[in-house]
């Protein structure tokens, strides 16, 4: 099962006096999907394509994120926007569930959210974030596709997620080191026993400064439940946990880094690359 997540159903929810359009998720379907580095090429070589760095200090554990996969992501995301060949992986393949976040830099100089979707089924990591570096920057139905103009002012961020586990109850679970996954019923007579379910990665509720009870009822709002929510409806609950790793990139990185594997200058928009113009972002 493939997860997006979306709040186009429900929209926006207000939880204590504030506004919040944080995520929820429903099925969708994967997008076209290209064959993986399956070792006929040398991972890291040019292949026609952008020749992606490979880090040196990278973690022997290949389920760990790293810049290499937000490299990966932004290539992958600028091939298919200029029409280029998709470049090969350069970290090894593994099997974990994921998600790929994209923000853009507003006018205040913060991060907002752009995109994001992933899935909490464990696929081979090299595949998977292909498709879901392009499903989350085109086709989160939240926001329209991003474009090409705007690569320069976002950041692309990689979770890994791991460690599932079954809690003993809502408040089994960590602020900053868990996500959570709820599955309920819905107790309105109206729902005729509709099941909901929705999730928080595990930085979501620090940013938002939640404690346990505050990330619980704002993630049962976030699955569609209008109702009242009260001791009963929490206990009712069932709650997984998991952990993530996150690594993050902006676009400048991105040049920068291609920019050293090529042993060339790279430049963002309106500049040329010295390689060609595959490495640039048309205004």
């Amino acid at each position: 099962v493939n997860f997006i997540l979306t709040n186009d159903r429900f929209g926006s929810f207000k939880l204590g006096g504030r506004t919040f359009d944080h995520l929820m998720f429903s099925r969708c379907f994967l997008s076209r999907i290209e064959k993986p580095n399956d070792g006929s090429k040398p991972q890291g070589v040019d292949t026609g394509a952008m020749v992606l760095p490979t880090s040196a200090d990278a973690p022997q554990d290949p389920n760990i994120a790293t810049r290499d996969h937000c490299i990966f992501a932004f290539a992958v995301l600028h091939s298919h926007l200029t029409g280029n060949p998709s470049p090969a992986p350069s970290f090894p393949d593994s099997h974990c569930a994921l998600f790929v976040t994209w923000n853009a830099l507003s006018g205040g100089g913060h991060w907002r959210l752009r995109g994001c979707i992933g899935t909490l089924e464990p696929k081979q990591l090299q595949r998977a974030l292909h498709d879901y570096a392009l499903n989350s920057s085109l086709r989160d139905h939240r926001f329209s596709p991003i474009r090409l103009k705007e690569l320069p002012s976002l950041q692309c961020k990689v979770s890994l997620l791991a460690r599932f586990e079954k809690a003993a109850g809502w408040q089994d679970w960590t602020v900053g080191i868990h996500g959570i996954i709820i599955h309920f019923t819905d107790p309105d007579p109206e729902a005729r026993g509709a099941r909901r379910t929705a999730t928080f990665l595990p930085d979501v509720a620090p940013e938002q400064g939640w404690n346990q009870q505050q990330a619980v009822d704002a993630l049962i709002r976030k699955a569609g439940y209008n109702g009242p929510i009260g001791a009963s409806l929490r206990e009712a609950l069932s709650l997984e946990r998991y952990q993530s790793t996150i690594a993050s990139i902006t676009y400048e990185e991105f040049i920068e880094a291609l920019g050293q594997a090529e042993g060339q200058t790279a430049t963002v928009l309106g500049s040329s690359s010295s390689r060609d113009a595959r490495l640039q972002v048309a205004a």
